[in-house]
């Protein structure tokens, strides 16, 4: 259909019914936005002061539905969540004839288990892990300091957003 030919009135009318149709057909696929978790427990406590933990809490605190208590009132807490361990690891995955590095492996994995004041796990320890591929160029090796440094905080988000999916999967404590 030449759309030129469409008086401006119908053409509105013929562009609204397109977008019913989108919106029609999306809605009986199943498909809806991403909500806000929902979690089993209305205070958790997490030790620790790196840059992954203090994203944790800051993905906590903007659920609005959890209240984020300090270490030492774990005990108050319905829940502990406890950051075993995390790692970063920069991997040499290519080198030149020269045996300069070309190409850089970024790996984030960090160790986790959830639990409940008196000792009883409710998330046993498992982990969670990122990677990324960074290109390496030694005359630009700041710049890709600095791309590395990006890279680690993308994964680190991430992390933590799956983190927040794993928490809300507990359904009672």
């Amino acid at each position: 259909m030449n759309t030129r030919n469409v008086s401006p009135p119908r053409r509105g009318l013929l562009l609204g019914l397109a977008a019913a149709g989108v919106s029609l057909g999306l809605a009986g696929c199943g498909f809806k936005l991403r909500e806000a978790p929902v979690f089993a427990f209305k205070s958790l406590s997490v030790s620790g002061n790196s840059a992954m933990i203090n994203q944790i809490r800051r993905e906590l605190r903007a659920t609005g539905t959890v209240t984020v208590l300090p270490p030492e009132d774990a005990s108050k807490a319905d829940v502990i969540l406890e950051v075993l361990g995390e790692d970063r690891n920069r991997i040499v995955i290519s080198t030149n004839s020269a045996g300069l590095v070309r190409e850089l492996q970024l790996q984030l994995k960090v160790r986790f288990r959830l639990r409940t004041p008196a000792g009883k796990d409710l998330l046993t320890a498992g982990d969670v892990s990122q990677t990324r591929d960074l290109s390496f160029n030694e005359t630009n090796a700041l710049a890709k300091e600095g791309e590395a440094d990006l890279l680690f905080r993308d994964m680190q988000s991430d992390i933590a957003q799956q983190l927040m999916r794993r928490l809300a999967a507990v359904k009672q404590i």
